[in-house]
């Protein structure tokens, strides 16, 4: 069965594959889009802040935003909060939002279908999907999240991840601050609390090798913040995933005669250290749509300047992090972080941004 003319494919329809399908078909290719999901944007795994600027570029977030951030505070243990003025953005209703951005995508063109995954990928390119149709797109997008399997076909697989784990729980009064918590438990990750109208998400991430503490840190949270009335005892939700942590993986390859392109968290377009990744999807999707439209219409240096323009535009952002994450995971392997450590792995603090090579000895503990 081909049942298909599409020149391009595009695996997965989260934020990333979504742009990618309406930029790609908005210039005029013939995009089939897929995604294993029933539902678009369900089940929803990502606490849900957008950067402002994200909601100026993409219309999508008006349609989901469900209200505005202001602050952040950032709690460093047991310590009083260290507050970050005009740190603005909005929450989002994620499920909203991804379909919003499939909607455009079919409004511009692009065939969309759901409860369908790609089942196998030959390396002349040829894909087999769930539903029986075979195709060799011309260019074929992977925008299929952090087990990419568009990205192992390719041999750019995401290898360092982190394990999240999240509730959605009653928010007694209105907040504007994303809340994030730094201790030394919380190995290789954090905790947050971000505000959602009458809600919040409550939730973490950690090294995998420490999934089986993800549980029992958030049950200890969630009872430290109800004792301080600032949540409700009622879990509305729970999710959780996978985010990638290991930096840019990969953008262009080939297989075959197909072009392949990777782009959010399949190409490891994710803060490693904030683990943020809407806005460089939506951002790299778009970027990737509009390099598959060129390379069909005789542009044969389009993907290679998308992967050029993708790195220049959040290389350094994603370098800085991973070096941050790297220095806070050695001083995990010495003796443990100590504030210095958590303040320097942090995006809040003066000494994150410093270019002045950390002090391992200041940043660890002394042995007792």
């Amino acid at each position: 069965m081909t049942g298909t003319k599409a020149q391009v494919l595009v695996v997965g329809l989260g934020p990333a594959g979504a742009a990618a399908a309406e930029a790609a078909a908005t210039a005029g290719a013939h995009v089939l889009a897929i995604d294993r999901r029933a539902q678009v944007g369900v089940p929803v795994q990502c606490a849900e802040f957008v950067p402002m600027m994200l909601g100026v570029e993409t219309a999508a977030v008006s349609a989901a935003r469900v209200q505005d951030i202001s602050t952040m505070a950032t709690y460093v243990r047991e310590a009083a909060a260290d507050i970050t003025p005009d740190f603005r953005g909005h929450m989002i209703d994620r499920a909203a939002f991804d379909a919003a951005l499939v909607a455009r995508a079919r409004a511009a063109g692009a065939e969309v279908r759901l409860a369908t995954s790609l089942r196998a990928i030959a390396p002349d390119g040829t894909c087999t999907l769930s539903d029986g149709t075979r195709l060799t797109p011309r260019v074929l997008i992977g925008a299929d999240g952090p087990r990419s399997r568009v990205g192992q076909a390719v041999g750019m697989a995401n290898r360092d991840l982190m394990e999240t784990r999240q509730i959605t729980v009653d928010l007694p009064a209105p907040y504007e601050a994303t809340d994030i918590f730094l201790r030394p438990e919380i190995e290789g990750g954090y905790a947050w609390l971000f505000p959602k109208g009458k809600v919040a998400n409550l939730g973490l991430g950690i090294l995998p090798a420490r999934k089986a503490m993800l549980k029992p840190l958030l049950d200890e949270l969630h009872a430290e913040l109800l004792a301080a009335r600032r949540v409700g005892p009622k879990i509305h939700a729970h999710t959780g995933g996978l985010i990638p942590t290991g930096g840019i993986v990969g953008l262009a390859a080939q297989l075959g005669e197909t072009q392949v392109l990777l782009a959010g968290d399949a190409a490891g377009l994710v803060n490693p250290i904030t683990g943020a990744g809407i806005n460089p999807a939506v951002l790299s999707g778009r970027m990737a749509g509009q390099a598959a439209a060129a390379f069909l219409h005789g542009d044969a240096q389009a993907p290679e300047e998308y992967a050029q323009e993708a790195r220049d535009l959040f290389g350094p952002s994603i370098a800085l992090a991973l070096t941050r994450r790297r220095d806070l995971l050695a001083a995990y392997a010495l003796c443990g972080p100590d504030d210095a450590a958590l303040r320097r792995g942090w995006i809040a603090y003066d000494q994150y941004w410093s270019r002045t090579p950390a002090n391992a000895l200041s940043e660890v503990k002394e042995p007792a």
